[in-house]
């Protein structure tokens, strides 16, 4: 199919959103359809072959770059991106703003949307309102069960398929393919030989900086490795783990995605303490519909994964494939860290079971499940 992807990710950057939207297109092209990529223009244009290297992409995508005026809040470039895809004979749109995705299909444009979140402000309930009463053939893509069982909530719809799709994010496995063991990862990073913890992502609050940081201070033995943050985050922690006395933690700063799956392998157990609140970029709290990619990359890692049991979490992590421990609780994450230390046996066998579970989620296989049906008309339309 011709596949018209609208975003409004500033690409490149480091945020989820923008990776997300990348390897979205990324898994498209390995499944062998044409996909052209429309974003808002960014002042410094590093072009498609900047943009592949920048998150270690296979192939540059076709990039299609529209203007945006800031008080019209993008509806601009939503408006002209649509207009632009239609002129491009697309096949399907498949948008993540609400505004494209409501144009797309009152235009009777075949359209995916894809859907992390409940929509907010006053518009945000309105376009997808709008989307789930347009004529075209359609289909709402959600991240996780929790989210789509709060939209069927919000909106009175039910949301099952075809005209619903639950798709969890998804991991390159091409990535995390021969790893080396975390002894030789940990040589190769030039980080000590030692007992490794490490934390990859973005150090928003609800991700448990303040718990691994307790945890440091009780276990100097182990050596903590994190790695993400900007720079002014970064700066208040290197300040804040000096002042404590707190060497045993390694903050490496943001590193390139490409780099990512060789600093999870050089950890002996990975952390995940998300809070029982949990921001991201945007704001808001996406603790009860969250979906993150680190647990797809954590877990095509094939190391012992420590996260909280957050309910929407179960969806993918349980007790075979991951330790899942109460959120915010340190007494208890400081019992499991230990224990995890002393049992091999119990490393290698999460390890195993993660490498398994992360099977069945790969980025391609997310896309091929999210376009099923969408070749042949099988989409909903009212």
């Amino acid at each position: 199919m011709r596949i018209a992807v609208i975003a409004t990710s500033t690409v490149p950057s480091r945020t989820a959103n923008a990776l997300q939207v990348m390897q979205v297109c990324q898994a498209l092209m390995d499944l062998g359809h044409e996909v052209a990529l429309w974003l808002p223009r960014v002042p410094e244009d590093p072009g498609p072959e900047g943009v592949a290297a920048f998150y270690g992409l296979r192939a540059p995508p076709d990039i299609r770059r529209l203007g945006a005026w800031r008080p019209l809040r993008r509806y601009d470039f939503c408006l002209r991106a649509v207009q632009a895809a239609r002129r491009w004979g697309c096949d399907l749109v498949y948008a993540w703003p609400l505004q494209a995705a409501a144009l797309a299909a009152w235009l009777r444009m075949p359209t995916l949307l894809e859907v992390h979140d409940l929509p907010t402000g006053r518009l945000g309930p309105r376009l997808f309102t709008a989307f789930l009463r347009a004529p075209a053939r359609r289909r709402v893509l959600v991240t996780t069960e929790a989210l789509r069982r709060q939209l069927e909530a919000r909106y009175g719809r039910a949301l099952r398929p075809p005209l619903a799709q639950v798709a969890p994010n998804g991991v390159d496995l091409a990535r995390y393919a021969d790893l080396p063991g975390p002894s030789e990862a940990r040589r190769r990073l030039g980080l000590p030989e030692a007992f490794t913890a490490v934390y990859t992502g973005q150090f928003y609050a609800g991700r448990g900086l303040e718990l691994m940081a307790e945890l440091a201070r009780r276990n100097p033995e182990v050596s903590f490795v994190w790695a993400g943050g900007d720079e002014e985050t970064l700066a208040r922690w290197r300040e804040r783990l000096e002042q404590e006395g707190l060497g045993n933690v390694r903050l490496l700063g943001y590193r390139p995605h490409a780099e990512v799956p060789l600093i999870q392998a050089a950890g002996d157990v990975l952390l995940m303490p998300y809070g029982r609140r949990v921001a991201v970029s945007g704001g808001g709290d996406t603790a009860a519909v969250a979906s993150p990619m680190k647990a797809f990359e954590y877990l095509a890692a094939g190391r012992p994964i420590l996260a909280s049991d957050l309910p929407v979490f179960r969806e993918v992590l349980d007790e075979a494939n991951a330790v899942l421990l109460p959120p915010e609780e340190v007494e208890t994450w400081d019992e499991a860290l230990k224990a995890l230390q002393e049992d091999p046996a119990r490393r290698r066998a999460l390890a195993q079971a993660a490498r398994c579970t992360a099977q069945r989620y790969s980025w391609q296989a997310r896309q091929a499940r999210a376009l099923a049906g969408m070749e042949e008309g099988a989409g909903e339309a009212a």
